[in-house]
Formats: structure tokens, sequence, C-alpha cells
């Protein structure tokens, strides 16, 4: 996932990218950084301009560009891609990160709360299970993705969050697009079952459950109207196919 990450391949939107990579050009493994330093020379200056100018953009970002001469464009950049898939500031959060796992009780959440963007990116990337656990929620679409690209997180991690009902759909979008994660049933399966998974994503994985799992979501009342009609369907097909 990391490799993944420092090629832009893992978040699909820009500004997560740029995000990732400037994570990734401080990661201990020198291939990861090698990777993402490569990624980040191949980003058109204007493109990232482009990104400067964006109103979510966090401080220690714009602040890291513009130190390589790159300003605000006069155009903020959309949601597209900085990096096609596929193609080749703050606090260090290394002392800041609690390994005895204290981030559940209120005093983690409220250190949490007090950090930057970047700062939760980092710790997302290099902290705690429990703390991944609080960061997979951030209103902040680059700390979701930073824990989806952590090289600590954990396959049950994965399942945990693929049922999760209040992480944003970029999330569950991610977890859908990762082939490994979905060799795994239990990440499929709660990935269909989660009403905040893209009905797109839940349709698709449909023809990948076991019968018995299809027949539950008939009935469940908690997943999209058109995926119980697909499962019922897909039932009645089945039938029809045995008489």
């Amino acid at each position: 996932m990391r490799v993944e990450a420092a090629r832009g391949a893992v978040a699909p939107r820009g500004v997560e990218q740029l995000a990732l990579l400037l994570l990734l050009i401080e990661d201990p493994d020198p291939e990861i950084r090698q990777t993402a330093a490569a990624t980040l020379e191949a980003i058109p200056a204007p493109a990232l301009a482009a990104v400067s100018a964006r109103g979510d953009v966090p401080a220690e970002m714009r602040r890291w560009l513009e130190e390589r001469g790159i300003t605000p464009a006069s155009v903020a950049a959309g949601d597209e891609s900085l990096v096609e898939a596929g193609d080749e500031g703050g606090a260090d959060q290394g002392a800041a990160v609690d390994e005895a796992g204290n981030a559940g009780d209120a005093r983690g959440l409220a250190r949490l709360a007090g950090l930057s963007v970047m700062q939760r990116m980092k710790v997302a990337m290099k902290g705690t299970r429990e703390e991944r656990s609080i960061l997979i929620r951030d209103p902040n679409r680059l700390v979701a993705s930073a824990v989806l690209s952590s090289p600590k997180l954990t396959e049950n991690e994965v399942e945990a969050f693929a049922r999760m009902a209040n992480v944003s759909e970029d999330v569950l979008r991610v977890i859908g697009m990762n082939r490994a994660w979905l060799k795994n049933y239990s990440v499929m399966l709660n990935l269909v079952r989660n009403p905040k998974t893209p009905v797109a994503q839940s349709l698709h994985l449909l023809n990948r459950l076991a019968e018995r799992d299809v027949k539950m979501l008939t009935s469940d009342r908690n997943v999209p109207e058109p995926l119980r009609i697909a499962a019922r369907k897909k039932v009645s097909e089945k039938a029809s196919t045995r008489s």
C-alpha cells in the first residue's frame, strides 16, 4: 500500500495524493522515499500551483510549496488526480505517538483534535491502532486516506473500517478498490452490508458473495433499496436455474 501511495495510486484526488507524497518522502524505507520523490518530481509546477490555490489545502502543505517557488494559481484545482495510477512542517509526531495506545481516552481525543491536518496525517501513518480507529473517522479526507496508507494497518482493522457506518464514502471506496483487501471475504461482505458504501460498488461485489449472504440482503432494511432488489433478483435467478 505504501508503494502504491508513493506512486500516487492510492488517493484518487490531487490534494490527497500530494499530502501523502509529502509524508512518504520522509518514510524510513529508502525505496518508498525514492518512489515518492520521483512521483513528486514528475508533477508539473502549474498543477501544484493550482492545488495550492484550493481553500482546503493545509497551511503546512502550502508553505512547503512556497519554499519551492510554487505560489497559488489564480484558478484553484478541482478534485482531479495529479498522478495517473501506476506511474512511477509541524512538530515531529514520531515522539508524540503514544505506543502504549491510550488515544481512546478523553485526553487522547483532545490531543488529536488539537493537531493540525498534517500532524494528524503523521499520526495516522505512524500511530497506534487506537489512534487509527479515531482518525479513520476524521472529517478531513486527507487524514482518513493517511490511515489507509499506514504501514502498521492490519487486515482486522480494515475489516472493522469496512463495517463502520460513520466513516466517509471515500474510505469505503478506497477499501473496495484494493484487490488484496477484497481477498478477505469479511472485508467484502462488510462493504456490501454497509449502507455508506457507494451503491455501484456494492452491486459489483454482490456477485462475489455466498448464496446465504445474498439471501440475507434481500430483507436487510439497512442497505439501499437497489441492492435489495438486485439481491432478490439474484436469488430468484438461482432458484430458476435449479428448477
